[in-house]
């Protein structure tokens, strides 16, 4: 793929419909009777009103380029208890940068880890779930093949889903961690593959509802609810740069400290569609950046000193960027030998958190900011929050 080449997705296109409409989520991600592996079995009856039992649980499965992660969870009032998880590094876009397909070696990875995704679904008799692949399978051309495969081996049938579909569901998860006191809203997904960046304007919405309209942007960016202030997106971009690809783009230079500022650099080149870098005049006051990925995880929880993880310290974390420009400055101090004894990198993220700090550092000199919250949430979470809302199980009220 030429380093000038980009995917972008244009503001304001009608939304691509979720296959899972109310009615029919029971059965999406399941392969077909046929195909299914003994214990799977048939979908649940719905409930005597036509809504599901709000007892039943919801699955949400992220295959991305370098992660597999699956969530197991129950609706609870307007969130929901995760019950099971799954997280695992399968790298599963290794080497498509150069070769335009996905390896043997990394579909024989994954297809492992989603048998015992599947193992866990059976277990806990999950009949309601998505099961979603992004920017490798979008990009690969052996993909069909890749999905077949899985099909085949685990009874799991995967939904390659569309940029945009990905940058809302992005921006669903992250609705809890919305400041009433904000205006002007970027929400920052930065995956293995690619980076999604959505602008919302909350400023035409009551300060108490703007955490829920955010959630409403599930059905569609240009979807608006009668009666009800919408979040007005500006503006959104897919960018087909994510860790692992910045990083395999710069993997023929040798310099630490110069790869991480060309990737820097060059991700900002990325940026010149997106209709919020060129304006000259941003306001400062009521914006926030929403930040959810590895990346700006793994920085967080730097920041803090964390030598083991603790989600509840991490999640909802607002940093400024003078210290996330601390953070990252000791890890081009460290270089890649300390980088990769650090414990707070931890070793599946040592080789990448480099172009993912490239991404962020980026996106900071553009919109420099003393409110990044720190999300430690994304695709899976707005996947389930989607379900359930589209279900109708998930109670009103503020998040």
């Amino acid at each position: 793929m030429s380093k000038r080449s980009r995917r972008r997705a244009r503001p304001h296109l009608r939304a691509v419909p979720d296959p899972a409409e109310p009615g029919q989520a029971a059965v999406q991600g399941i392969a077909p009777a046929s195909a299914r592996r003994p214990g799977t079995g048939p979908a649940k009856s719905p409930a005597q009103d036509g809504k599901p039992d709000p007892a039943d649980l919801y699955a949400a499965l992220d295959l991305g380029t370098n992660s597999c992660r699956m969530l197991i969870a129950q609706p609870k009032g307007n969130q929901f208890h995760v019950v099971d998880s799954f997280s695992k590094s399968v790298q599963l876009g290794h080497g498509l940068e150069a070769s335009g397909r996905l390896s043997r070696a990394s579909m024989a990875r994954t297809v492992g880890a989603l048998k015992i995704c599947q193992r866990k679904l059976t277990t806990h008799n999950v009949q309601r779930m998505r099961l979603v692949a992004t920017e490798a399978c979008r990009r690969a051309t052996n993909a069909p093949e890749f999905i077949s495969l899985v099909q085949r081996d685990t009874g799991l049938a995967l939904e390659i889903i569309e940029p945009e579909q990905e940058a809302r569901l992005a921006v669903v998860s992250c609705a809890p961690l919305v400041s009433t006191k904000t205006e002007q809203l970027l929400v920052v997904d930065i995956g293995g593959g690619s980076t999604e960046l959505v602008w919302i304007d909350l400023s035409g919405v009551p300060r108490l509802e703007r955490p829920s309209a955010i959630m409403r942007l599930h059905a569609g960016f240009d979807e608006v609810t009668p009666g009800l202030a919408p979040a007005r997106v500006v503006d959104w971009i897919s960018v087909p740069l994510g860790v692992a690809t910045l990083k395999d783009q710069f993997s023929d230079v040798d310099d630490d400290a110069a790869r991480f500022a060309l990737m820097s650099w060059f991700f900002e080149e990325n940026l010149a569609d997106f209709s919020p870098y060129n304006e000259t005049d941003q306001v400062r006051e009521g914006f926030q950046i929403i930040g959810t990925s590895g990346t700006v995880t793994t920085v967080a929880a730097s920041h803090l000193n964390l030598r083991r993880y603790d989600r509840n310290k991490v999640d909802g974390l607002r940093m400024t960027s003078d210290q996330i420009d601390t953070v990252i400055q000791t890890y081009l101090a460290m270089g890649p030998e300390g980088r990769r004894k650090d414990p707070r990198i931890g070793r599946d993220r040592h080789s990448l958190i480099m172009s993912g700090s490239a991404i962020l550092q980026a996106l900071l000199r553009v919109w420099p900011t003393d409110r990044l919250s720190v999300a430690d949430r994304g695709l899976r979470e707005g996947l389930l929050y989607a379900q359930m809302s589209a279900d109708g199980v998930l109670e009103d009220g503020p998040y």
